[in-house]
């Protein structure tokens, strides 16, 4: 198959709708710009544009954006310092920029009764709180739409173009709203307390003013984002989840559903507890990481949307024959949905080993067919 005469845009719908041709597309959550610089032989940081089209070249399968311009780019000045003393300040490298800092709620929040007074409907702009990621002004559905309408052509109406990946994505999609307001610690303290519910249900109501929003642009696809678990599994007990957040997902999603909004549910962690849930609350499949069993996911649903079974620590140990048995079982997976795409779901940052990701890559580009 020559590569060169796939239609990128067309194939890549199909697979989102879980109908995926022969060859494997990746969805890889990338920031590695050194990795670019020795795949292509093109400075990143001289000539971006150039770059970004040799990567293209190389790597059609795996689309990357182009930069505009050819102008240079900084390089960067920070490495991948660990914790540091200063949390209010302290960020760290990520690809060719900088992280945020690491500090949620905590410098706002410092005792439970902060949480149970507070009122996430009577503090709708969050524009000034950079620690919510979605620091957007929520105060009217309008308000997000006119937000959000403004990336799309004019001329798109109310419908992107038919088999378009026309898109948008929503980091907060429910649990990470308590999760990123009031930290960690607090937000796991009060979550049992029954005073915790006027809290969520007010949260709920933000995100019903985004989701309808979001209903009436003209796309086809969201990814929604949550990180109900971690690398070992569920944070909160099913009991909990079926409360507060699994019964938000299925009137979100339908809404979107009503707008002909398809989702895509993307999680940190280990999804097997919860994947059935998701995908019963109507989600079309899951982005998430290694550390989850893909194909018993595969099998239970047909042809769902799967994305996040590569793991970047095997490309950073550069091992020909892992790196190989690694991307075999992908391909195996793939076999078994034609929505799975290629993806390392734990990334592939700046610091993994070129050499490993390029033989990664070229092992994709060779045996990547269902």
């Amino acid at each position: 198959m020559d590569l060169r005469t796939i239609n990128y845009e067309e194939e890549r719908y199909n697979a989102l709708m879980g109908q995926g041709g022969a060859k494997l597309l990746h969805s890889e959550h990338w920031s590695n710009p050194d990795a670019e610089t020795y795949l292509t032989g093109i400075d990143y940081y001289e000539h971006p544009k150039l770059c970004r089209e040799k990567m293209w070249e190389l790597y059609p399968c795996m689309p990357l954006g182009i930069p505009e311009t050819d102008d240079p780019k900084p390089r960067p000045t920070l490495g991948g310092d660990g914790p540091s003393s200063d949390p209010v300040n302290h960020t760290v490298r990520w690809g060719d920029s900088e992280t945020t800092t690491f500090l949620h709620g905590e410098q706002f929040f410092k005792t439970p009764e902060d949480v149970f007074t507070f009122s996430p409907l009577e503090h709708a702009d969050f524009t000034e709180w950079k620690h919510v990621v979605m620091n957007w002004d929520f105060s009217s559905e309008e308000a997000i739409y006119r937000r959000l309408r403004k990336d799309y052509p004019a001329e798109w109406g109310d419908k992107a173009p038919p088999k378009s990946t026309a898109g948008t994505w929503f980091y907060n999609t429910m649990f990470m709203w308590p999760l990123l307001t009031f930290g960690w610690e607090l937000f796991l303290e009060c979550s049992l307390d029954e005073r915790f519910e006027r809290v969520m249900d007010e949260f709920a109501e933000i995100n019903r003013r985004v989701f309808r929003a979001i209903g009436r642009l003209p796309i086809n696809f969201i990814t929604c984002h949550d990180d109900i678990v971690i690398t070992r599994g569920p944070v909160c007990s099913p009991q909990w989840m079926h409360k507060y957040i699994f019964p938000r997902y299925e009137e979100f999603f339908s809404i979107l559903h009503d707008g002909g909004v398809e989702v895509i549910f993307m999680s940190d962690g280990r999804m097997d507890a919860y994947a059935d849930d998701v995908i019963a609350c109507g989600a079309r499949g899951i982005d998430t990481e290694p550390y989850t069993d893909f194909k018993t996911i595969a099998r239970k649903h047909k042809d769902c949307y799967l994305a996040g079974e590569g793991d970047c620590r095997v490309l950073n140990r550069n091992d020909p024959a892992e790196i190989r048995a690694m991307v075999e079982s992908m391909v195996e997976t793939a076999r078994m949905s034609r929505g799975y795409f290629l993806s390392c779901g734990n990334h592939i940052p700046w610091n993994v080993n070129p050499e490993g990701i390029k033989r990664y890559l070229d092992l994709c580009n060779e045996i990547g067919y269902r």
